[in-house]
């Protein structure tokens, strides 16, 4: 019942009332995290409609292509790194570089147990994506934003996702159909040296994002089913399934090959991920065998209400072990 409540949140939080946009500015912004010296980018989704999935795939998971009309949003122009991340994980790391107290309502924030491995297997954090943790993990994230700025994050639907990929664009890759192209947008297993890679160091797609191809997987708030494109709703689809496994996560990482990179490829999560998990009881916020996935944010730019933005944010973890 708890799921049931969360996911009918989620559906709330897409539809909300409309806001006037000639009230609003609808730019490009800077996210400062208040008390340091940080901050992440933010840009514009216009509203619209687009074709999603594709019926020239190899793929059925991504048939059929089908019209979907989306409200607009601003989505993070690159992936979210450990120089924010870190903050959330250790509270101590929070405190020690933060100018000004954190707050009681950030203070008092649940977060993980520091994990016991280098969740960065080796890899490096300095403007490098922040890597494996599970998508309650990436919620909490959001909440802890939340807590420091005031304002709603959430993760993006599969649709927003590809949408904002897509760019425009109906072709395999926003850059068109010359898959060689690839390695000058994208961190793919033919140029990463099998590890992450500093975030906007690629060129961008039309609308500002970095990294949406390769670099890291990205999690989406979606339940993966291969049949849900036969019968999605049109406008603001989003599949509210109860179920932990699988999830959908887009845009490919380091360790795949361009060919298998794509603006309509869906990936899935996997509970292999969380095997050799080693904390005792098992942890509800890492993936530690997924160092190849991450968060792109997303901010809708018709608010929700503070009951909705709790809901979304206070659902419980799901055991899985």
């Amino acid at each position: 019942m708890i799921q049931y409540i969360f996911w009918l949140s989620i559906v709330i939080l897409l539809q909300s009332e409309k806001v006037d946009f000639d009230n609003q500015s609808f730019e490009p912004y800077q996210q400062k995290i208040p008390g340091t010296n940080l901050d992440f980018t933010m840009t514009p989704i216009p509203e619209g409609s687009f074709e999603m999935g594709s019926d020239e795939s190899d793929k059925e998971d991504e048939k059929p292509a089908h019209l979907v009309e989306l409200d607009a949003f601003w989505m993070g122009t690159h992936e979210v790194t450990w120089d924010i991340f870190e903050l959330f994980v250790d509270k101590n790391y929070e405190l020690a570089i933060s100018e000004e107290p954190i707050g009681e309502r950030v203070d008092g924030l649940s977060r993980p147990s520091l994990p016991y491995l280098d969740m960065t297997f080796g890899m490096g954090k300095e403007g490098k994506p922040a890597v494996g943790m599970t998508q309650y993990g990436a919620i909490q994230f959001c909440h802890w934003l939340y807590l420091k700025t005031g304002v709603f994050y959430r993760l993006p639907t599969e649709a927003e996702w590809e949408y904002a990929a897509k760019a425009g664009t109906n072709t395999s890759y926003f850059f068109g159909e010359d898959l060689s192209l690839m390695s000058e947008y994208a961190w793919t297993k033919e140029n990463s040296n099998e590890t992450t890679q500093q975030v906007g160091e690629k060129k961008p797609n039309p609308w500002g994002l970095y990294d949406i191809y390769g670099n890291v997987l990205e999690w989406t708030s979606d339940q993966y089913d291969p049949e849900f494109y036969k019968n999605a709703p049109k406008e603001n689809p989003l599949n509210p399934s109860v179920n932990l496994y699988p999830r959908v996560v887009r845009g490919g990482s380091f360790k795949h090959s361009a060919d298998e990179i794509s603006s309509t490829r869906r990936f899935v999560s996997d509970p292999k991920w969380k095997q050799i998990d080693p904390q005792i009881p098992k942890s509800q916020w890492w993936f530690p065998e997924a160092p190849f996935l991450g968060i792109r944010l997303v901010r809708p730019l018709n608010p929700p209400s503070e009951e909705e933005i709790k809901a979304y944010y206070g659902q419980a973890p799901i055991d899985d072990y």
